[in-house]
């Protein structure tokens, strides 16, 4: 794969490059609560614009489902990452067409899922809109895919670009997939993994994955619960994905699954729910399991330690309301902790990354945070990535 030094190397003043980022942050209302990734998205930028190039940001936020959606616009996003580069950055429609870039500076096209085209399994549908994206670069344009979160997606803005321009990776997804490597081509071990998230079903697939690789992988979270009901524990009003029993049964003979041993229990889902702290053989009728409890946080601590590689996808519980965030923090801690002791430690993006942020975790002390928990789980899997396969044909 080419890589943005190879673009800049080659030179791009004067011309204009189309970059694809993930810009797809958390709103409440017009207010970013998360920025993240907007930060992320920076560094690359920045090496265009002081190359000189003319710089065309696509990206997408949420899902839009019948065109335009004004609570879906990019415009605090447009604002953010103008306070962040230091220079105005224009927000514009396809429709409307880029407007006129001096070197150096740059545009962002409004949320290009607005364009049901984006997200068509119609290739020519696809190619369509491809085609009008690669036109807003003129002569001597080029394509730099940098939206890490989106690469495991077969879309316009992500894939069939790179076939229409002279396509290159820039430095955050160079970063990541050398990560990634790194984790499952000859990762230091002992090597640990921290899985939470609501259900099984979603990461039954990494875990088939990463089982055989790894020297232990510890399960908190949502989907702790139906490996609980596995071992024959009752787990009361706790979610439960009872069609993945027999799949969790079948997982814990490998003998490197890690548990929760207690949990913290609620008899409502919120915040000022009575809450109690119980092991997972005695979750009461009619509550619900929100938490791991302070000895699964002991339990997954010493799973932890001496670790030399660690890699975490998941919240332990609800971190999102106070009662049921100790789980998260404590283990984040832990992780923490270790690669304070020499561990290479990645975070897996998503709610985990959000997590960090929200309980104002140490952000540097991780290895590495990553911007694309779905691109990241599919990686891991083994699975080909549409956004990355194009670049290396």
């Amino acid at each position: 794969m080419k890589t943005l030094e190879d673009l800049i190397g080659e030179g791009v003043r004067g011309r204009t490059v189309l970059v694809r980022s993930d810009l797809n942050v958390p709103l409440d209302g017009t207010r970013i609560t998360d920025a993240g990734r907007i930060k992320a998205s920076v560094p690359t930028i920045w090496a265009l614009v002081g190359a000189g190039a003319r710089v065309i940001v696509t990206a997408h936020l949420g899902r839009p489902k019948n065109g335009p959606d004004a609570s879906l616009s990019l415009a605090p996003v447009a604002t953010r990452l103008g306070e962040l580069l230091d220079r105005p950055v224009r927000l514009f429609t396809l429709a409307e067409g880029a407007p006129e870039l001096a070197d150096g500076e740059v545009a962002l096209l409004e949320n290009i899922r607005f364009d049901p085209r984006e997200t068509a399994k119609d290739d020519l549908e696809r190619g369509a809109l491809a085609a009008d994206l690669a036109a807003l670069t003129g002569a001597g344009g080029a394509f730099v895919s940098d939206g890490f979160g989106v690469v495991h997606r077969k879309q316009a803005s992500v894939y069939d670009i790179a076939k229409l321009l002279p396509a290159y990776t820039g430095g955050l997804v160079s970063a990541e997939v050398e990560v990634l490597r790194r984790l499952t081509e000859d990762p230091a071990r002992p090597y640990a993994v921290v899985l939470g998230g609501s259900k099984v079903s979603d990461k039954l697939a990494v875990i088939e994955a990463l089982l055989p690789r790894v020297d232990s992988l510890l399960v908190g979270g949502g989907m702790c619960f139906t490996f609980l009901a596995a071992r024959g524990h009752g787990v009361g009003k706790s979610l439960l994905e009872a069609d993945q029993v027999d799949n969790c049964r079948r997982l814990l003979e490998s003998g490197k699954i890690v548990l929760p041993t207690d949990v913290v229990v609620a008899d409502a889902f919120a915040a000022d729910a009575n809450t109690r702290t119980v092991p997972v053989d005695a979750i009461p009728d009619g509550w619900m399991g929100l938490d791991i409890g302070p000895d699964s946080v002991a339990g997954f601590a010493k799973a932890l330690s001496g670790a030399r590689t660690v890699f975490w996808n998941g919240p332990m519980g609800v971190f999102e309301l106070a009662p049921f965030a100790a789980g998260t923090r404590d283990v984040a801690q832990a992780i923490l902790d270790v690669t304070a002791a020499g561990a290479f430690s990645v975070v897996g993006g998503g709610d985990s990354a959000a997590a960090v942020r929200a309980l104002e975790l140490y952000e540097d002390g991780f290895s590495h945070i990553s911007t694309g928990g779905g691109a990241s789980l599919e990686y891991l899997e083994g699975k080909a990535l549409p956004g990355l396969s194009v670049l290396e044909a």
